[in-house]
């Protein structure tokens, strides 16, 4: 593994292509989640780029045009790597490569990067390794470029030049191999959770840095890290709550975020087992967001990929606060911002067929009705799944 100096901020400038029926105003949103994911991973942006285009280019994603201004940009603030929103062929990576004489990276490598640099435990660790292997067995050639430059940083966190093998069948091999370890690891882990014994279980699950890690911590009294920056939960952490003396298991995930590479998505099965297994999902939402509703969509989706589409869900609208603080003017009377604030919440629950909360995890906003919801949702699961206990955790 290539270490860099985490207080070194990389030059970065993001690329993304407008499609026709596309706003820009959208595209410019996914680029500041770019922007956020590469600060995640120890960059800074410099400068962005918007091309209007029915189709990536073949060649070069963007128009020549593009390119050559990229270049220009570069130069003009000493960037050094230039990361697309879209995942890039082989053959685009390589020409954009051989153009600019610059790092070129897209959003998949950059979000197996951060992955890479969050997982902990050995399960995290086997699952970014083989969703990497993935990645790179038809971009062997243009890798060896970035091996030859020794380029360290944004893209570089991967298994190393001396894991990686100009021969195929040695990558193959070790994608095999990588598999034939998470099948274990996958084999643990039930064996774990069918020692748990007969109790409701529980998983937080939502888009990435909407607060999942602040409320655990906040039910299941650990300590978890949280953190303003995305995915800084990866590795499942489960923990046994008691609120009122009804006792359930509590299961933290990492989030999900749009376009999350598919290889990560099926690495990571084996960790989102403690949601498609669950009997409750605690789908956190942050109501303060422009695009909340896109995120709970990419959420919902991601969900119904790993058939956990039909769990009974409560869900969660966290940052209430600071919906407050960037919607309403902080001139209108109290009265007024209140009533504005519960015709939002009636709108909201009226849109969805779940339960849902309003609350704000950081300064402890509604949690009494919270915990009384959730208690009430564990102990109907329990009447459900365990009649005869119908008494005991009423």
């Amino acid at each position: 593994m290539i270490e860099i100096d985490p207080k070194i901020e990389e030059k970065v400038i993001l690329v993304g292509i407008c499609p026709q029926g596309q706003s820009i105003e959208k595209i410019e949103e996914y680029l500041d989640e770019l922007a956020f994911l590469a600060e995640t991973a120890g960059g800074i942006t410099v400068k962005s780029f918007i091309q209007k285009m029915e189709r990536p280019d073949h060649s070069f994603f963007v128009g020549s045009g593009k390119v050559k201004e990229i270049k220009e940009a570069a130069d003009f603030y000493d960037a050094s790597t230039i990361i697309f929103d879209e995942e890039l062929s082989p053959v685009q990576q390589r020409n954009l490569e051989e153009e600019l004489k610059l790092k070129i990276i897209d959003r998949t490598s950059l979000i197996l990067d951060i992955f890479a640099a969050r997982a902990k435990t050995a399960q995290a660790k086997t699952q970014v390794e083989l969703a990497q292997m993935q990645y790179l067995l038809p971009r062997l050639k243009g890798l060896w470029t970035h091996l030859e430059r020794q380029r360290g940083g944004i893209g570089m966190r991967g298994p190393g030049e001396k894991e990686i093998e100009t021969d195929r069948r040695v990558i193959k091999d070790k994608i095999a191999l990588l598999k034939d370890q998470l099948k274990k690891l996958d084999s643990q882990n039930q064996t774990m959770r069918k020692t748990r014994g007969q109790m409701v279980r529980t998983a937080l699950v939502g888009y990435t840095n909407v607060g999942k890690s602040t409320i655990m911590n906040l039910i299941a009294k650990s300590d978890i890290l949280a953190e303003n920056k995305l995915f800084a939960t990866l590795d499942t952490t489960v923990r046994k709550v008691v609120i009122e003396n009804v006792p359930f298991l509590l299961s933290d995930t990492v989030g999900f975020i749009r376009k999350l590479p598919h290889n990560l998505i099926e690495s990571f099965k084996t960790t989102l087992d403690e949601a498609c297994e669950s009997d409750i999902i605690l789908h956190v939402i942050d109501a303060s967001h422009e695009s909340f509703h896109e995120q709970i969509e990419v959420v919902n989706t991601t969900l119904a990929e790993l058939g956990a589409q039909h769990i009974t869900t409560l869900m969660i609208f966290n940052k209430m606060d600071a919906y407050r603080d960037k919607y309403l003017d902080k001139f209108l009377p109290e009265e007024t911002k209140n009533e504005l604030m519960e015709e939002f919440k009636k709108s909201l629950s009226a849109q969805f067929n779940h339960k849902t909360v309003f609350i704000s995890a950081t300064n402890k906003e509604n949690i009494d009705e919270f915990r009384q919801t959730l208690v009430m949702m564990v102990q109907d699961m329990y009447h459900k799944r365990y009649p005869y206990m119908v008494n005991f955790y009423s």
